[in-house]
């Protein structure tokens, strides 16, 4: 294993216990098995390394969700498998989505930067397929993006808005998690059961 995969390891690790603010680099360096000077050689700073730990995570995700949106599959199997694939994924990266949040208020470049990367997930052929079945009346009338945004709500906002969900429904680590688990398929079958004629 390089030095840099040990680093991307440990920061991983460090930063899904303690979130981005609360991870500091003498906990990665250790937990690299490194000294912080070599932690700072590689990178400078705590942000640039969450930065590359970030765009290492999404280009593991990115090709996930362009094999679904490309894919033969009809509009509800891609429905089905986007929420599943998805909430797997940021079940294995649940810092990811506060970290986008807290990047488009603080460092809105960076955000732009993997949002307009020509690797970055693409739906103009799931909305060209929406826009086909709607014509041939297999779904009713909904705009194609505002059932892309129903959808990638439903799926991103219980992990960017998580210690507010918990509070307020007043359940645990163990309790969310499992509701995560259920949403990868009641998700999908709401919003398939909401526009299947």
């Amino acid at each position: 294993m390089t030095t840099e995969e040990k680093i991307f390891n440990a920061a991983r690790i460090v930063f899904q216990k303690k979130g981005f603010a609360g991870a500091r680099m003498q906990e990665i360096a250790d937990e690299a098995g490194i000294n912080k000077a070599m932690l700072h050689y590689c990178f400078k700073n705590k942000e640039l390394l969450f930065q590359a730990v970030f765009m290492n995570a999404f280009s593991q995700l990115a090709p996930q969700i362009n094999e679904i949106f490309n894919s033969e599959d009809s509009i509800f199997d891609k429905i089905r498998k986007f929420t599943h694939s998805y909430i797997s994924f940021v079940m294995l990266n649940p810092y990811l989505p506060q970290f986008v949040i807290q990047e488009m208020n603080n460092n809105p470049e960076f955000v732009m930067s993997f949002l307009t990367n020509e690797n970055r997930p693409n739906p103009t052929l799931l909305i060209a397929q929406i826009e086909k079945e709607i014509a041939s009346g297999i779904i009713k009338t909904i705009h194609p993006k505002q059932l892309l945004m129903n959808l990638i709500s439903m799926t991103v906002f219980p992990f960017a808005a998580q210690m507010m969900i918990k509070g307020m429904l007043q359940i645990s680590d163990k309790e969310f998690n499992a509701m995560m688990e259920e949403r990868k398929t009641s998700i999908a079958e709401q919003i398939i059961n909401s526009i299947k004629r």
